[in-house]
């Protein structure tokens, strides 16, 4: 590789990042900025309520991420070898795959949203908050994994920078939607769920401008030689049984803190998940600017640009990681402030706790995106080891923590991370794994 090609390409990794950042504010901002008019204009049960309903938008994240995400390393690689007819095959697998599944979360929203929300919850004080916030979202689960999908494809497909625009939109909708269901209809946090399946439409139908191009890949075709459903579950396996795995923490976590610390405790983790929300921000978008450019470099087997996009990533994500936690240790009692915290305890609380997490999400960090680089180097059994084990390695730690010294509870995370760390290590030595890009 000259230096024209590193430049040019170097040029297209920034390009894919920041619009593939700018799509995870999708999920990402959404929810913070939610998070903090709920807190500003409703208070901390309502913060607390959206946090106790994430599971249920993990879930759709975890069902969207196996078809899209899956699909989309496979057009990526498809396009790279310039087979269009399979690029297109698999999109159209995808595409239609999560709208039938989006439509069974609206059903389920239209027939038992309290039974849902039960689940979810079972303190009485939160419990009316959290069917409220949650029925929106259920009506709304296509726009929520329609936008995922369509996001993730129409990048791989070369318009990085329209997703961007429309997840702008996306999100000024969402915010000013905000304002006006909650204080201005009266609705509640509902208004809140609401804003952000308006604001998803809005970014869907902006980003529908990209297959009117002569240059879309994205067309439907059911015409391929070989059925490609397994293919697709196969490379979305490990990113969809991360986000399985992280429900099932979500939700661990949820009950393990509320019966643990109360309605002052799942306040706080409320607000740390936020801050999780932060560093997801740019560890997604990472993560999807190596399914799209890296797997199109891969795909044409250029070892040295792939190691390109690899270090540049790991670089990005470094700085960005430094600079967040250097903020979080600096101002947890404005980021207290900004979710709706008021009493001094609760504040106090909540700035123990954020330091704690800011660096229990640095490791978090650097393993989801290692699992992304196995993945891409045919390591399959490492990724799927690493994306079952990066929250159940939490769960029996956050158990354990509870019970013995609930005091350092939140020092479960960092502990449960570092662990996975070290299994990462001895394993990958054990099992002696090359990297090297098999075509």
């Amino acid at each position: 590789m000259n230096n024209e090609e590193r430049q040019k390409l170097t040029t297209l990794f920034w390009r894919y990042l920041w619009s593939s950042i700018l799509i995870t504010l999708s999920g990402c901002l959404g929810n913070v900025v939610d998070g903090i008019i709920v807190g500003k204009l409703i208070g901390a049960d309502g913060v607390s309520a959206i946090n106790l309903s994430k599971p249920v938008v993990q879930l759709m994240m975890t069902l969207s991420l196996l078809l899209a995400a899956g699909g989309s390393m496979l057009v990526g690689f498809a396009i790279g070898k310039k087979d269009f007819a399979r690029a297109r095959y698999v999109y159209t697998h995808s595409v239609i795959s999560n709208l039938v599944i989006s439509f069974i979360f609206t059903v389920v929203g239209l027939v038992a949203p309290m039974a849902v929300a039960a689940l979810l919850c079972d303190n009485p004080h939160l419990l009316q908050p959290t069917l409220e916030y949650l029925r929106p979202m259920l009506y709304g689960a296509p726009a929520y994994m329609m936008m995922w999908t369509i996001s993730v494809m129409i990048s791989t497909d070369g318009s990085p920078r329209l997703a961007s625009l429309a997840i702008i939109v996306d999100n000024a909708v969402n915010l000013g939607l905000d304002l006006v269901f909650i204080q201005l209809c009266g609705w509640g946090i509902a208004g809140s769920s609401a804003a952000t399946v308006v604001g998803h439409l809005v970014g869907i139908a902006i980003m529908l401008y990209h297959y009117r191009s002569a240059d879309c890949n994205l067309r439907f075709s059911f015409r391929h030689d070989a059925p490609e459903g397994l293919n697709i579950i196969s490379q979305g396996a490990p990113l969809a049984l991360a986000s399985v795995c992280l429900t099932v923490l979500l939700f661990t976590s949820n009950s393990i803190v509320l019966s643990t610390l109360g309605r002052n405790g799942i306040f706080v983790f409320a607000v740390c998940m936020n801050l999780l929300q932060v560093y997801n921000l740019f560890v997604a978008g990472t993560c999807r600017t190596l399914q799209s450019l890296g797997a199109i470099q891969a795909g044409m087997g250029d070892g040295e640009a792939f190691g390109l996009v690899l270090r540049k990533s790991f670089g990005f994500i470094t700085v960005a990681m430094a600079v967040i936690c250097l903020l979080t240790f600096v101002f947890p009692s404005t980021i207290a402030h900004l979710f709706g915290a008021t009493d001094e305890a609760v504040v106090a609380e909540c700035c123990r706790a954020l330091r704690i997490f800011a660096l229990s999400f640095i490791p978090f960090s650097y393993i989801y995106v290692l699992m992304i680089v196995y993945k891409l180097y045919g390591q399959h059994r490492m990724a799927l080891f690493i994306s079952v084990a990066l929250s159940l390695t939490v769960i029996p730690v956050l158990w354990l923590m509870a019970r013995t010294a609930p005091g350092a509870l939140w020092y479960s995370y960092l502990i449960a991370y570092l662990i996975e760390a070290a299994l990462i290590f001895f394993l990958h030595r054990m099992w002696k794994i090359q990297f090297v890009i098999k075509n």
